[in-house]
Parts: structure tokens; sequence; C-alpha cells
């Protein structure tokens, strides 16, 4: 089988889940190539749309969950949005692309392409098998106005909603969202810690900030940092984040340990007592698989508020709405070994482990058909 993952440079949570889906894949001996689509108009295209998205993410979290807001009520009254009509132009190149290089199927973690490909139905061009993946615990804005062949969505539980916002039911399928291969590899925390050339004896925080590096990750890890013992320490993963970084290693807090962008996310995950991260569905799903209790800090407005309520709700983090408090809670969970477990046991229960594989078995289901 060859298969095309399209994604797109907003965010690193769905290039991350379409780099899981290929691995599936290419494990099982076939051919996937994942695509951020836009590139497909150009480097400077995909770049400009990427760059806004972070900085306004970055800089005016505000503006974006205004943006979701009013994206929520155009969604409700408008049979289909300006989104769909922008994603429309990449119709031609996608075309020519899959008319360059066949695929027996298109997936796309990412609602964008999903717009295009529903746009290319509508006008009668013939495509492959097409399969959305959700990579966020809630419906976002105009899912519900795309047409693809079956939607991977992250839990049973979001169905109900889904399909009230339009989606056919016979479409859904709830394998959960992907993530790599290696939040499943069975390595013990002393082995995790051997590999990053940790202390064998202390216990360590993870501080991330998502691919980007967002929040107020300074004056989180400074008041933290304060609160530790001498045996106890913290780990931050700054993303992208370059500013952060610096800022970070010029301050020069006691107890932690700064890194930036890191390849091997799980081995620290796997390594770590706790972690504190924004509610990114992409990052969620991966602590919850590698079985590391979870303190959700102060989400983006829109999807991220709906991660993590859906998490707090299933007993599988906690939060709370000032840095003060999140503090509190998370060194009470940090060093609570009965609550700790008793989160990887939610986590274990509700979240799959499986959707790669899952969503390897649809494809090659619908292709023996």
């Amino acid at each position: 089988m060859r298969i095309l993952i399209l994604s797109c440079n907003t965010g690193g949570g769905h290039n991350a889940a379409g780099r899981a889906v290929k691995e599936i894949f290419e494990k099982n001996g076939d051919e996937a190539v994942v695509l951020d689509y836009l590139c497909l108009a150009g480097n400077k295209v995909s770049k400009t749309v990427g760059n806004v998205y972070i900085e306004t993410v970055k800089n005016v979290p505000g503006l974006f969950g205004a943006v979701y807001k009013l994206g929520m009520g155009v969604s409700r009254i408008c049979h289909r949005s300006p989104v769909y009509y922008v994603n429309s132009v990449m119709a031609k190149y996608i075309k020519q692309y899959l008319k360059e290089n066949p695929a027996d199927a298109v997936i796309m973690p990412h609602l964008y392409p999903a717009e295009t490909i529903t746009y290319m139905k509508r006008r009668g061009m013939k495509l492959p098998l097409t399969i959305a993946v959700m990579t966020d615990y809630t419906c976002i804005p105009f899912w519900e106005e795309t047409n693809c062949d079956y939607y991977i969505t992250p839990h049973e539980s979001l169905n109900g909603e889904i399909i009230k916002r339009g989606i056919k039911k016979e479409k859904l399928r709830s394998f959960g969202i992907p993530v790599s291969l290696s939040c499943n590899d069975n390595i013990e925390k002393k082995e995790a810690k051997n590999i990053l050339s940790l202390d064998k004896n202390k216990k360590y925080i993870l501080v991330s900030g998502g691919s980007m590096g967002a929040g107020d990750i300074s004056k989180l890890v400074k008041k933290l940092s304060y609160a530790l013992n001498d045996d106890e320490g913290i780990i931050v993963i700054c993303g992208t984040n370059k500013k952060l970084y610096k800022q970070l290693i010029d301050e020069n807090i006691p107890h932690v340990i700064i890194k930036g962008q890191v390849n091997n996310m799980p081995v620290y995950m796997k390594a770590c007592d706790v972690i504190y991260t924004k509610p990114g569905g992409l990052t969620s799903t991966e602590a919850a698989v590698c079985n590391i209790p979870i303190i959700h800090t102060k989400p983006i407005p829109g999807c991220e508020t709906q991660n993590s309520r859906f998490f707090v709700k299933n007993g599988m983090s906690i939060s709370a709405k000032t840095t003060d408090g999140l503090i509190k809670q998370g060194i009470k969970l940090f060093r609570d070994d009965k609550q700790k477990d008793i989160m990887i046991k939610n986590q274990s229960d509700i979240i799959s482990k499986n959707s790669s594989m899952n969503i390897y078995n649809l494809v090659k289901n619908n292709m023996e058909k």
C-alpha cells in the first residue's frame, strides 16, 4: 500500500500524529509519506500560515480563543465557512500531486486538507480512501462541513457531540489519537534515566510547553524550584522557543536542567515522575500512553480548554487557575505515590495505546474489499 498523510505546520501535534501513522505503515512494509500540504502551493505559503498561527498562539492567545469562539458560532449557522473556501484553492495542487504520486489512502490529522478533499469530492474528482484524524478531545469548528470516508475520534464518549454537529455515526471510529510507537516502549524509569544521563537517585518533574514552548514557563519553573528538595529536580523542554531557552539558561535556576527541541520525548516522560504541560491533544495523549501523571497548565483558549476538561473529568490530570495553585497541587501529586498510581490507572483505562495499528487495519481491510 502507498499512503499519503496530509498535515499542516500549525503546531507540532498534527505533524506528530502524522508521523505516528507513517511509522506503523512503514513497520508493516508499506510506503507512507507525510506532507505539509500547503507546501504544494510553495514553501512561502506554508511558512506564512505556520508563523501567523504560532505567533498568535504564543503572543496573543486571547485572540486565538476569540477566533475559535467565532468559528464555533460560524459553524452553527453557515453551511460552508470561509475556511472551506480558502482551502478549496489547494484542490488543484492535491489533484496534480495525486496524479503524479497515486495513493491508496489519504490520511489527514488536520482540518485544512480535509476541507480541500471535501471540495474535490463535491467537484467529482476521483479520490482514494480518505480518513480524517481528530487530534483534540472535542469537535473543533468546521469538521462538520467536511466529507471524509472515516473519522478517527479521540474517545467514544465524544462521539455524541461529533454526531450532533453533523458527522454520520457510521463514519466514526473511536481509535484514539495516534502517538509514536516509542510511547509504548517498555522502559523502566531507571533505564530511562540512564539513557538520559540523569541522577538515578533524584526524582524529576518534567515541564513542557509543547512544540512551541508556549505559556509562562519561566515563572512556573522559578516558583517550582523553590519548593524542591535536594533530591528533586526539574527538566524543562523548551521546544522551538529559543527565547525561552536563552532566558532560562541566563537565569541559572537551581535544580533545573534545560533542553531545547528533543526527539525522544517519551524517554523523558518515562524518566520523570510527573509532567507539567499545556493541554495539547497530542502531548496529553503521549503523556497518558507513557503513564506519567499530568498537571495541565493554563490552556490556550479553545480546543485546549476542552482537552484539559476531558482529562481532569476522567481523573487523568489535575489543573489549577493560578501558578501558585499549579505548584501546590503538582508538588502534592509529585510526592504522593498512591495518587500517582490512581491517575496512571485512569490513563490506562481510558486512553488507547493502539490507535495507529487500528488505523492501519482499517485501511488494510478497505483495500482487501
